[in-house]
């Protein structure tokens, strides 16, 4: 199963588990290319998968790492189209599904400009498991077959065990009365609009969590907090949030979900700028209402679809964000009404694996 990096990595947490289950017997090999996506793999399967990385995309590279793991067949997450290691794959006679694929009209513009080039890699694969009938039509206009529609599998995604006492046990150091907001896996650029409108926020008690997307961010942000004079604190000093702080700086891995479940607010990072969003899914998953920026086109059709249901609520501008998330912070109504949506969106979308799987016995003629 290769997954480039830290979203890609938790996204496969289903589909992993899964085969985990239905093949006791074998060994699961999770790839990544980033330090922080190997990190991940590590943090979510510990020692019960065997972790690599996937090497740079050349002909000899890709056949000394098939010929030395010898696959039964393989597993891209998303976007990983690498044509060396399908042409090696298919040499090996080693089957290759695209699962959870995504392709935005952007994306597809630049897979058109190597046209011929990406026909022959999506040509080699075996399958591929779209997240949406936009994202299907796209892959097949630019050459690609045995293409079925599965749905989103982050939505089968499960906080991991002791969330629940790690976002209680966050709330009493947050403190149990003050509001809570927010923000989650910002990008570069957008801790200091954030931070901008940090006064605009109502009320004024209000507590934000700033959890950097890049854990190499962290010094950073904490750097620009410090020079701004913003009195602020950091998750791993481990300590209760003293009344005078305005930011604790989530300088931590693995504790997203908690985040999300101590918060009552939460902006989804990416998404002010054109960075295309971050993952909004698990603020549903634990019932957090959810605002997100105007840039949302990784998560263009899930953020469309939360914002009918009432779980989300998208706003265009940064002062848009600090307005939005004090009406949230003051309206305990409104919270729990986005709360009990977002359950409900994240519980209908759910089963996305079992189809991806299903999907692929078909393919290769076993259960996989």
């Amino acid at each position: 199963v290769h997954a480039v990096s830290v979203g890609e990595t938790r996204a496969a947490a289903p589909v992993v588990r899964a085969l985990q289950s239905r093949l006791p017997g074998h060994r699961i090999l999770v790839t990544s290319t980033t330090p922080t996506g190997r990190a991940t793999a590590i943090e979510l399967f510990g020692d019960s998968v065997l972790v690599a990385y996937l090497p740079y995309d050349l002909p000899i590279a890709t056949r000394r790492f098939l010929g030395h793991f010898r696959p039964r067949y393989g597993l891209l997450m998303e976007t990983e189209i690498w044509p060396n290691l399908l042409r090696a794959a298919s040499g090996a006679g080693v089957p290759v599904f695209l699962v959870n694929a995504r392709m935005s009209e952007r994306s597809a513009r630049g897979y058109r400009r190597v046209g011929a080039l990406s026909r022959a890699a999506l040509g080699l694969l075996s399958g591929i498991a779209a997240q949406t009938r936009d994202d299907a039509e796209r892959l097949e206009r630019l050459g690609a077959s045995s293409v079925i529609v599965a749905g989103n599998v982050k939505f089968d995604a499960t906080p991991p065990a002791g969330t629940g006492n790690l976002a209680r046990e966050f709330r009493r150091l947050f403190g149990s009365s003050r509001p809570v907001w927010l923000a989650a896996s910002t990008r570069e650029g957008e801790e200091a609009l954030l931070l901008d409108v940090l006064h605009a926020v109502h009320p004024e008690n209000a507590l934000l969590v700033m959890v950097p997307r890049h854990p190499q961010r962290f010094d950073e942000v904490a750097a620009m907090l410090a020079e701004r004079g913003i009195p602020f604190q950091r998750r791993s000093e481990g300590s209760e949030v003293h009344p005078e702080t305005r930011v604790l700086l989530g300088d931590s891995m693995g504790e997203m979900y908690a985040y999300y479940e101590a918060s009552d607010a939460a902006f989804i990072g990416g998404s002010l700028l054109a960075l295309g969003g971050q993952n909004p899914i698990e603020a549903f998953a634990v019932g957090t209402p959810a605002v997100v920026g105007p840039h949302t086109f990784n998560f263009a059709d899930v953020t469309k679809a939360a914002c009918a249901a009432g779980a989300a609520a998208q706003v265009a501008s940064v002062h848009d964000v600090a307005r939005t998330i004090s009406d949230l912070l003051q309206d305990a109504q409104r919270r729990r009404t986005m709360a009990c949506a977002g359950l409900e969106f994240a519980r209908v979308h759910r089963g996305a694996t079992e189809r991806t799987l299903a999907m692929i016995e078909r393919s290769i003629g076993r259960c996989p």
